[in-house]
């Protein structure tokens, strides 16, 4: 623990157990790139109406964390650690690379601060299982994974629908995300303002990845590289099938397989496929299948395939419309969703949740869940394997 830590968790146990509804709230925030960038202009929305103040920021790149500082007024800590030390921080928003996700969160733990986490939770499993069991040291704690898709209410409400037997046994879940690209995907610009050495701490950003030398490609566009990223399934699909296991109250899938490769951008220096799709089956009987490209946005419909009535998530919300063989038995349903994907709403829900102990959109188990999924896709993809989920071990192993 930090050498200010043991105040840090006094300061969060009484903030979980005590704080009131209009209570400041201090955030910290640990990367400020351009996901961080996104949350910083909800945070700065939401400062007068939920009196909630960014007090510290942290940055690798000099450049990046003064533009927060500019923006806010916080002072800068270079080091995240000396952030996770000060006494006007009540939660941190960790917004770094996936590498970087799990120690972090775990020093973010041992500290006493909240945590808001970019999606996925951790960049591998055992990482996950590490932060769970940290968590169950830690009950006054509150940790909000960053899918802010499941602060939209359809998916809670998908799942009520279902335990009603209103779809009857459910068997398969399809959803996609898909974009497009002219040249390469997801080649982000380069600033040509960083200088290793000068202001920006290329060690310190590689932290727990292997030691490479200074490469403004892995830099800006890390989410094209497996030491940091597990590039569409964690980065993309963490998003949709963690809605999907909440609306259809999954947990670890049975078995996993990935398929894919680099079918258009084929000359790209990426490591990550630009097409890549998974087939998840789950001990309750059911696939659970996920569609992406980077070289084609075409959308298919998102739905819950049940045998006796299919659920499809709109824009509103979601309907659900019989089998033409069960059009007697079964009623068509619509469902008007009052949340959203929206991550205002996930940083109130956590605000919440320490405020007064509102439960959580995107917890930490439903964060696991999502990381079991897209992490064994990655490796079945590969290592070109099918993997099974070995419930004892709690790993994944070659079917």
């Amino acid at each position: 623990m930090h050498t200010a830590a043991g105040a840090a968790a006094v300061t969060a146990r009484a903030w979980s157990q005590t704080a009131g509804a209009n209570e400041r709230l201090r955030v910290g925030i640990i990367g400020c790139g351009g996901i961080a960038g996104h949350h910083l202009n909800t945070l700065l929305k939401m400062k007068e109406a939920d009196n909630v103040h960014v007090t510290v920021v942290c940055d690798i790149y000099d450049k990046r964390a003064q533009a927060f500082a500019d923006r806010t007024g916080a002072r800068i800590e270079k080091d995240y650690r000396r952030l996770l030390d000060a006494d006007d921080v009540d939660y941190v928003l960790i917004a770094t690379p996936e590498h970087w996700h799990a120690q972090m969160t775990l020093d973010a733990l041992d500290a006493g601060k909240h945590i808001y986490v970019e999606k996925p939770m951790t960049h591998h499993i055992e990482e996950s299982k590490k932060v769970l069991a940290k968590l169950k040291t830690k009950p006054n704690l509150k940790l909000q994974v960053g899918v802010q898709g499941t602060s939209d209410d359809s998916y809670e409400e998908a799942w009520e629908a279902i335990k009603n037997g209103d779809l009857g046994k459910v068997v398969l879940a399809q959803i996609d995300y898909s974009r497009n690209h002219i040249d390469d995907f997801w080649a982000y610009p380069i600033d040509e303002d960083a200088k290793p050495g000068v202001n920006l701490d290329w060690n310190a950003w590689l932290g727990p990845a292997k030691k490479v030398p200074w490469d403004p490609e892995r830099y800006f566009r890390w989410r094209r590289y497996w030491d940091y990223s597990g590039g569409i399934s964690t980065d993309l699909y963490v998003h949709r099938a963690t809605r999907l296991i909440k609306a259809m109250n999954l947990k670890c899938p049975d078995y996993v397989v990935g398929t894919g490769g680099k079918f258009q951008f084929d000359k790209s220096i990426a490591e990550i496929p630009d097409t890549f799709n998974v087939l998840a089956d789950y001990p309750e009987g059911l696939t659970m299948q996920l569609v992406s490209t980077m070289a084609n946005d075409t959308p298919i419909k998102h739905m819950i395939r049940g045998h006796k009535a299919t659920l499809e998530f709109t824009r509103t919300g979601w309907t659900i419309t019989p089998q033409r063989q069960y059009a007697k038995e079964m009623k068509p349903k619509e469902f008007t969703k009052k949340g959203a994907e929206s991550t205002e709403l996930h940083h109130r829900n956590l605000q919440n949740a320490i405020r007064k102990g509102e439960a959580l959109k995107c917890d930490a188990d439903l964060g696991f869940y999502g990381v079991v999924v897209c992490s064994m896709a990655v490796d079945s993809f590969r290592k070109r394997q099918y993997l099974k989920w070995d419930r004892v071990r709690e790993r994944a192993v070659r079917a």
